[in-house]
């Protein structure tokens, strides 16, 4: 059994959207690192996930400039660092060939958004016949939108709005639609409190 974490998006494209001062863990290079130094000390592979939409002329596109590691994540060498261009992690990267290629079968999900990547990232790695494991409050996501809502709300609009679903709901739905079926859900503590791998 060897054991990677992958910490996906946790990357300044989000710092710079207005909605993430409503974040549900603001404090996520905190909460990641912890996460990391966590695995580091059991001996499992870090992968570094990055999202760029090359040509969007948006937040996520690399020319931008916004498509790089919150300030306070540092790699080591020898980590990955890899850029999709899908929600997944895997459909539009290697990453799943540099897994098998360490004999990797087991993962830990970390990031950005709680029920986007993250959870995409999940199904699709379960789905692929990986062991998954979230770490739930090493995620962290924004409030969404209804569907039919007008654009170009502020923040304090989008918050008021009744329709509008939480991050206290967002990561409800995401721990009940994983739970059992795509993964098992933990804490950063409870990760900590694993011992050392033997790879």
């Amino acid at each position: 059994m060897k054991k990677a974490l992958i910490v996906i998006d946790v990357q300044e494209s989000f710092r710079q959207q207005p909605i993430w001062e409503a974040a549900s863990n603001p404090d996520i290079v905190d909460r990641t690192n912890r996460l990391v130094s966590a695995c580091r000390a059991q001996g499992h592979l870090v992968v570094w996930i990055l999202d760029g939409e090359p040509g969007s002329g948006g937040l996520f596109d690399p020319d931008r400039g916004f498509v790089r590691l919150m300030a306070g994540l540092e790699p080591l060498p020898g980590e990955p660092i890899i850029t999709k261009t899908s929600h997944n992690a895997f459909t539009t990267t290697n990453l799943q060939q540099l897994l098998t290629q360490r004999g990797i079968t087991d993962l830990l999900i970390s990031g950005i958004r709680t029920e986007q990547c993250c959870e995409t990232t999940t199904r699709v790695g379960a789905d692929l016949g990986y062991k998954m494991t979230y770490v739930v409050d090493a995620t962290a996501t924004t409030p969404i939108e209804h569907r039919d809502a007008p654009p170009g709300r502020s923040v304090a609009e989008i918050l008021a709005d009744p329709l509008t679903l939480t991050t206290e709901e967002i990561v409800r739905r995401t721990e009940y639609a994983l739970a059992g079926r795509f993964a098992t859900i933990c804490t950063i503590n409870e990760v900590a409190a694993q011992p050392a791998s033997i790879n």
